[in-house]
This record gives C-alpha cells, structure tokens and sequence, in this order.
C-alpha cells in the first residue's frame, strides 16, 4: 500500500508540519521503510533527526502511532513540540486524571490522535483495552538501548515490550536510540523480536559541536575556567555534569556566588525539586543546571549551548550521549572535559565492585584513551561506533594546538625513584606530597621526609605533577593496584626509564592564566547623545536579541519553553534572510504552515521595525 509512496507527497507534508524542504541523509529512506510497513532499527545521534522519521510516517499512515518513551519530561517535551506544529499529539501517564485518560481514549477511538506518548508499564496494561479498540499504525520504541542489558542505560521495565510483536504481529515496529554497539543493537533486535529489520545507521559526526579536554586541573582550575567559560557565554544556558550529588551542590552554590543563575538536578532530590529545576532550565530561568547523569534524557532542547563535564564519564556511550544534548539545533555549541587521576581511581573502583566488572573496566579505558589522547579527538570517538573519518576534524583542543612534547627523562625518574624508595606503598596524593617536599603528618610519622627524593620535584607546581603522573600512567610506566588501596606499581616499562635505558617524551603543560573577578550588578550606562554606528556583526546580534525576546515573549504566553516556538538556528536564518512579509517569512527552513500563521505576523513586524531604524 505504501511501498510507492511519492516522495512529493512526504516532501509537501515535511515542509507543511515541520517546515524543512528537505530530509537529512537516511531520513527518507527510514520513513519509506516504515511506510512500507517493515520494522526499523535506527542509530541516529542526538539532534540528527531521530523523531522526524517515526512521526512523519504518523501523519501519512492511517490510524494512531504509539510512541514508547521512558520518561513523563521527555514525553510532554515531544507532545508540546508536535502540537506547536499543529499537529494531534498526546500524552497517556500517570501525570493524567481519570477524566484526561477518558477524553485521551475517546479521541483515540474516534482517529483524532496521530501519535499517542506511552510509558512501557503503561503500554502492558493498555495492551488489550485502548490498543485493541484503536487502529495502530506503527510503534515506535525511543531510547530503544534501554531494552538491552548491555545498553548504558538499561530499563527492566522495556523487557516488557516483547509482548508489541506477539498481540499485533502486522504493525511495523521502529526502534530509535542514539547510542547503541553492535552487541546492543543485536540485543534490541532479539528482545524486540523484530522481524527481519532494515538497520539505519546515520554518521555520528556532530561537527558543531567542539571538542575540548582539560586535564589535571585542581578545583581552583576547574572553577576559573568554568567561570571563564560561561562569562564568555553570558545568554546561553549549559549544564554541567558531576560525579557526585554533593559536588552539584558545591558547583551551582559557587557559580550563584558569582551571579550566575544556576540549580541543581540529582537523584536525592524530591520529585517536586528535580521538576522545578528541569523546568526552570527548560524555561530559561536559569542558565545553568549542575547535575549527576540523571539529568537531561527527558528534555530536548534544543538551544542548549555547551556542556561541561566536571569528572571523567564512565563511558564513551555516557560521554557522548551527554555532549549531544548540546547544539540539537546544529548551531556551534560547545563541550569541555575535566579529567584527573582522582576521577580515574574512583571510577575504576566502581567499575571493580559493578556486577559487570569486565566490560566495565574496558569501557572506562576507552574513555580513558580518548580524554588522554594526542590525536583527533573526533576520530576516536567515530571510530568507537564503527565509522572512519580520513581527515583531523580541526574542531577539538588536539588539532587546535596539537601538543608540543620534550625530554622528560628526569622528571619520571623523579617520580619512580620516590616510588621504588616508599616499597611501592604510596598513591599520588603522598608521592606528589614527597616530591613537593610538603611536611604533614602521616608522611613524617612513616619517615618519608627522609627519603633522597623528598622535595626533588618542589620546582614543579603539584597540579602539574598531577598531568605528568596521567601521561606517565597512559605511557604505561606505573600501574594503580585498586585492590592494595590504590598504590602504585612500577611496570617493565617504567624500570626503563628509571634505570636509564630508554628516554621519556612528556607533553608540554600549557594554560592561560586569567583572575576571575567576582561579577558585581552595575546600573546600565547612558547612551551617549551621538547614536554609535554598529557594524554588520552588531546589529546582527541586536536582531537577534530582539528577536530572542520576542519569541520568549510568546513562549511565556502559551506556558510553553522559548525553542518550541522556534528554534536559535530558525532564529540565525530569520537574522540572516530578514523576511518583511508573512510569505518570506514562511520559506524560513524551520517554520511550517501552522507557525507561519500563528507567529509570522509579529515576527515580520520586529524585522520591519529593526531594518527601518
């Protein structure tokens, strides 16, 4: 029935709905499998255009699409996004009254409703009511990795949703995720018992997002640089991951000292707590969240400009599903990583004492190699999912300074022999303490300020022993020994170095040094009497701000967050094309039919009005 579906047709209701004239690579070829109702498995990374391909298929099928998604936030985020399309979406959860859920069914039977969000749980105990009452015409799983042990984010709850194959055998099946291997991808197709399905794998490049890591950094670092970071961002709101509930706590406290707008998100939090900050982000009430990983799966918005991650992830798959959160919208977004020893010893603990301690401890090395790396960050991680890229992408830290190396012989010397001479007892804490020559207590009480290296390496600062101790432990001269209370262990290797029979190249350590003044509100200045003349740059960022407003202006009237509206790329190529008539303003890549209607009169008028200054 659908197997000769005329592109034009799917092109008409693309631009209609959504306003794009145009699919991204494998969008069309995904939505004309589905219409040709087979099942689908698509890997698509975050911001590449995942839900276009099951909810297109929605409008030009008959019936109702289940959409399966893990989270109440994430479903009413998608609803709010399709309605302010003008198109029939809801949401059945346990955020719903009695009436709500019997008004939802009667819309169901009735074929009002193209896409209906759904819990699994939910899904099971619908499974012969609503579903049998209603015509279905596809399910789409999101987040299809949770269905899968081997998944970074497993659900027990989608090992339930086996049971879609077996009542409704004729109905295409989409399984959509971000991140999934192969061994993940082959679990989500068993435990979904998917019938012979074409597999889409879309590039995992996202070239607009920069990749930057900082290592060895001290709090102190850390805290310039972040301060540094989002001064230079000043309108554009980030979140920053941490390893702990307590650190959130810590960072968003340091970051309100300084009169940034921040919060906090993490599990020890009420619900109430956890919901008040993700929608004072999403709202843009405050610039910044600090949050542990369980923040940010159940939003999509889109004009997230940078994250910073606060301790080394566990994982690539973590990693990188976390950085996508930033640029959804493909405008320049940025990504930093601070990486340290302390992270590196902590997270291999909890690899070491997870069920799953093998594949554990190896994902954490990946993780290691690529925050550790001298090349292309963005080759590392593609090649991690299987796809090569055959140049530098010159958008990571690697290619834009690429590193700089010199003789380090002495300095691991130095290092090795306050090892060898403590019997190989001591983690890097006290072997930075015994080179710096630094006196407390539990170091004189064991005689190490005895030692022929106490002191040797004072002309070095401890936060660049910090970095030295990393690239040492990358080269492989000294391991940790987790199950001796993290002491360190010379290898062969490192006997090399120590004994004189082979050099050691070290990176040379290079940071800016810039004091952070702590921000002070001033009252806003007179404009001078004579009106400056901005340049192109200028008045473009002017455009944009007025244009910012606006769209927050009507956001706030529909109780509905700002990139709903439009999204920040909608609003660069509304600086950019400046349409004067409700027409041009229609022909903007982002901006369908039911927008241009609602919203092109009062955005013409504010172009009008900036272009006629």
């Amino acid at each position: 029935m659908y197997t000769h579906f005329k592109e034009k047709n799917m092109l008409h209701t693309l631009k209609t709905y959504f306003g794009y004239d145009s699919f991204r690579p494998l969008q069309q070829d995904i939505v004309q499998n589905i219409l040709s109702l087979k099942d689908t498995l698509v890997l698509m990374p975050t911001g590449g255009g995942k839900s276009i391909c099951y909810q297109l298929p929605a409008l030009l099928m008959e019936g109702t699409a289940i959409v399966v998604s893990p989270l109440i936030s994430l479903m009413k985020d998608q609803v709010e996004s399709l309605q302010a399309n003008g198109i029939a979406a809801k949401a059945m959860n346990s955020n719903n009254d009695e009436t709500e859920n019997a008004n939802l069914r009667r819309e169901c039977v009735q074929g009002k409703i193209k896409l209906l969000y759904i819990s699994p749980e939910r899904l099971l105990s619908e499974m012969n009511f609503l579903l049998k009452d209603i015509k279905i015409s596809l399910f789409a799983i999101d987040e299809a990795h949770c269905i899968s042990q081997w998944g970074h984010d497993f659900r027990p709850e989608y090992t339930q949703l086996k049971a879609i194959r077996e009542q409704f055998p004729r109905v295409p099946i989409v399984a959509l995720t971000a991140t999934a291997d192969k061994i993940t991808r082959q679990d989500i197709i068993h435990q979904l018992n998917l019938k012979e399905p074409q597999i889409f794998i879309s590039s995992f490049d996202r070239p607009n997002l920069s990749l930057d890591v900082r290592r060895g950094y001290q709090q102190k670092d850390k805290t310039r640089t972040i301060l540094e970071f989002i001064f230079k961002r000043r309108n554009e709101c980030g979140i920053i991951y941490c390893m702990s509930r307590d650190k959130t706590e810590k960072v968003a406290e340091m970051l309100l000292n300084h009169g940034i707008k921040a919060t906090v998100y993490h599990a020890g939090l009420s619900a109430s707590a956890r919901d008040k900050a993700q929608e004072d982000f999403i709202n843009d009430r405050v610039q910044v969240v600090c949050a542990t990983i369980a923040f940010g799966m159940g939003i999509d918005k889109s004009n997230v400009r940078w994250i910073i991650h606060y301790n080394l992830p566990k994982s690539i798959e973590s990693f990188y599903q976390e950085i996508g959160r930033a640029g959804r919208d493909g405008v320049k977004s940025d990504t930093l990583l601070f990486y340290s020893l302390g992270d590196l010893v902590m997270l291999s603990k909890f690899a070491m004492d997870s069920g799953q301690q093998q594949i554990n401890l190896e994902k954490l090395n990946r993780m290691q190699q690529y925050a550790e790396s001298d090349i292309c960050r963005r080759r590392i991680l593609l090649n991690y999912f299987g796809e090569t890229m055959d140049r530098d992408c010159g958008n990571c830290d690697v290619c834009r300074n690429p590193p700089e190396r010199f003789d380090g012989t002495i300095v691991v010397q130095k290092a090795l022999s306050a090892i060898i001479r403590t019997d190989q007892q001591i983690g890097t804490r006290m072997l930075i303490a015994i080179l710096r020559g630094n006196y407390f207590e539990e170091l004189t009480e064991k005689g190490y300020d005895k030692l022929k290296t106490f002191g040797v390496g004072r002309d070095i600062p401890a936060r660049d022993w910090q970095d030295y101790l990393l690239q040492m432990l990358n080269m492989g001269y000294f391991e940790i020994a987790y199950n001796e209370n993290n002491h360190l262990k010379i290898t062969e290797a490192g006997k090399k170095v120590l004994y004189g029979q082979e050099k050691a190249q070290l990176v040379v350590i290079k940071r800016e040094e810039k004091p952070i003044k702590k921000k002070k509100q001033t009252a806003t200045p007179l404009l001078p009497q004579t009106p400056l003349v901005l340049s192109e740059e200028e008045k473009d960022k002017e455009l944009f701000e007025e244009l910012r407003i606006l769209r927050k202006r009507l956001a706030d009237q529909q109780a509905i967050p700002a990139y709903i509206v439009l999204s920040d790329k909608t609003l660069h190529l509304l600086v950019a094309q400046r349409p004067t008539t409700i027409e041009e303003f229609g022909l903007v890549s982002g901006i369908g039919e039911y927008k241009r209607d609602r919203y092109g009169k009062e955005f013409v008028e504010v172009i009008r009005k900036f272009m006629n200054k």
